[in-house]
């Protein structure tokens, strides 16, 4: 294996997972609601949808990727719509009474799922892959031994920074009360529907 290879791609996963934007505040919440177990299977939701668009640069798929640059805007009005719905959901929701019932309020398919979904449809994570590949995708992978190891390393990377996010977070979880619980749930959702505003108004500029 060509381990400077993968650790470069790695850095990549981890530098486009880092940033907190929606899909870091959303694994977040749910890791304070719901344990570390859910938030970390949202954030591999997240890790997955990097390995899908990882997977296109390290391929060179032009004509896939041009696709997906054509579907930028309705993906990111779709992508918007569901923010702002969960934004709305974090609004109403009220604390939950204890950690086991939190913890089964959210299945893991249905947190991976989700979570895969906003983050396929979030246009800045088409965009960074795009230019990130650009500079190394055509000159490293030039068999499919590279790509494959480009690809792993995008998946490691990601999951890697999720691992750490919901267990660092779900060690602060039995401190938090409901009174505290119930201001993270509103704060979450005044955020997502910021995210969700700010990524229409993008879309309408």
């Amino acid at each position: 294996m060509d381990v400077f290879l993968f650790l470069k791609a790695a850095l990549i996963g981890l530098s486009i997972a880092a940033p907190v934007g929606p899909i870091g505040l959303l694994c977040i919440q749910r890791t304070l609601v719901h344990g570390a177990r859910v938030g970390f299977v949202s954030g591999l939701g997240a890790a997955a949808a990097d390995g899908v668009y990882g997977a296109l640069g390290a391929l060179g798929l032009a004509m896939v990727t041009r696709f997906f640059v054509t579907l930028a805007t309705p993906l990111a009005i779709v992508g918007a719509i569901v923010l702002g719905w969960m934004g709305v959901r974090l609004l109403r929701a009220a604390p939950a009474a204890g950690a086991a019932r939190a913890s089964d309020s959210v299945g893991s398919w249905r947190a991976f799922a989700s979570v895969f979904a906003l983050t396929l449809t979030n246009p800045m994570t088409i965009f960074s892959f795009i230019a990130v590949f650009a500079t190394i995708g055509g000159a490293a992978a030039t068999s499919s031994a590279a790509m494959v190891i480009m690809i792993l390393g995008v998946l490691s990377g990601s999951a890697l920074w999720w691992l750490a996010l919901a267990f660092g977070v779900a060690a602060l979880r039995q401190r938090i009360g409901q009174r505290v619980m119930q201001a993270i749930n509103r704060l979450a959702g005044l955020f997502l529907l910021g995210f969700a505003i700010w990524q229409l108004a993008g879309v309408v500029a």
